[in-house]
């Protein structure tokens, strides 16, 4: 059995219970084939939520290698941590955009750090333009309109306001105008030709201003214009954006989630499993029982419907998931393929990160992003596993 590796890339000797493995050549082909998609547009990465659970100092580098110029964050905090990495990688002059914006007392902040701001509001658009003034140069910006989601962005006459005003945007130097579709993992929702043919005829207005109106499932829709740049996010991690059966996705997976069993059981017809007595037995059931639970991230709403997988067999998840257990049915297994200490797939190969949202009644962000520090992780490149320091060259932040 493997042992963990500490903060300082030495073995704990302690055994690794549960571990996810994270392929960066996967994530670097998956952008490679969105930006074919993309056509002539540039292709970016959003990496917010540290690369969505995965690892921002091993990923953004990979895809930097590869051809990534630019890339999206939430936070200023988040920025500060990629421009770090971007730079060690030898790829400091990439663009990075703060997908938030920014508040009072931050700009110093992100002129320090070379931080793209997205402008969502008046007030932001003030703040930036008086950073601007005290810098005595215009200051690269974006802005978000709202083409109908009403959640962040400008609104439309507050955007054809200042777009007719000669100073409107006076001390910014645009480098994207951009929105976000609301119902893009739904091709057909009615709502996706609303929100092009709204930010198509805002869009008009700053005719000079690169745009951007796709994100993972805006790619993969046939009628969405690719225009400047794509933004995608989920998609760069294997999980397919739109909702269409497992075998049709045209992604490459990115990880693969393991746990250890822990002990193997027997128990008669009726005999129950677990909190709540959830599960009950219908026949002579074999059991095994895995070292992970919802304190990683495993959903405990996953009880009683989600599915594992050993040797590349689907085994039924029996019961209640507790803080760190799981109890799977592997009565249907050859009694001598399995033993103690064997792993079992949560995620990966044979069971992918979209069914397992699915499954939960979520959606596979949640399951990314949940994914708890007491899984050790661990990256592959060339077909290679490799330490955490080795993924980019350098020691673990």
């Amino acid at each position: 059995m493997a042992a963990a590796s500490g903060a300082d890339g030495r073995s704990s000797g302690t055994a690794v219970l549960s571990r996810l493995i994270v392929d960066i050549d996967a994530v670097v082909a998956n952008w490679h084939l969105l930006a074919g998609r993309a056509g002539a547009a540039e292709c970016a990465a959003v990496m917010k939520a540290d690369g969505y659970g995965l690892g921002v100092r091993q990923l953004a580098p990979a895809l930097a290698e590869a051809g990534c110029r630019s890339f999206f964050v939430a936070h200023p905090a988040e920025g500060v941590a990629m421009r770090r990495h971007l730079a060690e990688a030898g790829a400091g002059t990439a663009r990075v955009f703060i997908l938030h914006g920014l508040q009072e007392g931050e700009a110093a902040l992100f002129r320090a750090h070379d931080l793209c701001p997205v402008l969502s509001t008046e007030r932001q658009i003030r703040l930036w333009q008086a950073a601007a003034r005290e810098a005595g140069r215009p200051l690269p910006a974006a802005l978000h309109v709202d083409s109908g989601m009403n959640r962040l962005g400008l609104a439309e006459d507050a955007f054809r306001r200042l777009a007719a005003d000669r100073d409107g945007f006076e001390g910014l130097s645009l480098q994207l105008l951009l929105t976000h579709l609301a119902c893009g993992d739904d091709p057909a929702d009615p709502m996706n030709a609303m929100q092009r043919a709204r930010f198509l005829a805002l869009r008009a207005l700053l005719p000079q201003v690169p745009a951007s109106l796709s994100n993972s499932a805006g790619i993969f829709h046939p009628e969405h214009p690719p225009l400047d740049l794509v933004r995608p996010g989920i998609a760069l991690y294997g999980v397919d954006p739109v909702d269409r059966p497992p075998a049709q996705n045209p992604l490459h997976p990115v990880v693969e989630w393991h746990s250890r069993i822990l002990q193997i059981r027997e128990i008669d017809a009726s005999e129950a499993v677990g909190y709540g007595a959830a599960f009950r037995a219908k026949r002579r059931t074999r059991l095994a029982t895995v070292s992970v639970g919802y304190a990683d991230g495993y959903l405990r709403g996953l009880s009683n419907k989600a599915y594992g997988a050993l040797h590349g067999v689907r085994v039924p998840l029996a019961g209640r998931v507790s803080m760190d257990l799981l109890t799977f049915d592997i009565t249907d297994l050859p009694a001598d393929r399995v033993r103690e200490g064997d792993e079992l797939e949560l995620a990966g190969h044979t069971v992918s990160v979209g069914e397992l949202a699915r499954w939960g009644g979520t959606i596979g962000y949640e399951i990314l992003t949940r994914l708890g520090p007491r899984i050790n992780r661990r990256y592959k490149k060339a077909g290679q596993l490799i330490d955490n320091e080795d993924a980019c060259g350098n020691a673990p932040v």
